[in-house]
């Protein structure tokens, strides 16, 4: 790994959710932790659930980890 965290969480956008992208991959709007970890899941991490405050793995960009609600 390059140091930096390969899952990134963007902020949210004005309609609400956050998209999620790996190593420039887009997987998808998540609204709910429920949803980054099914896309996590689907792009191969199995534990994603324990990884989600780690930030070796998931950077939370422009607003608090686990917040999806409209900027």
């Amino acid at each position: 790994m390059s140091g930096r965290a390969p899952v990134i969480v963007h902020p949210p956008s004005g309609t609400g959710g956050r998209r999620v992208t790996t190593r420039g991959e887009n997987l998808g709007m998540a609204f709910s932790d429920e949803d980054l970890i099914e896309f996590l899941g689907r792009a191969g991490l199995p534990d994603a659930e324990d990884v989600l405050d780690d930030p070796s793995w998931v950077k939370w960009r422009g607003a608090d980890a686990h917040h999806y609600e409209a900027a």
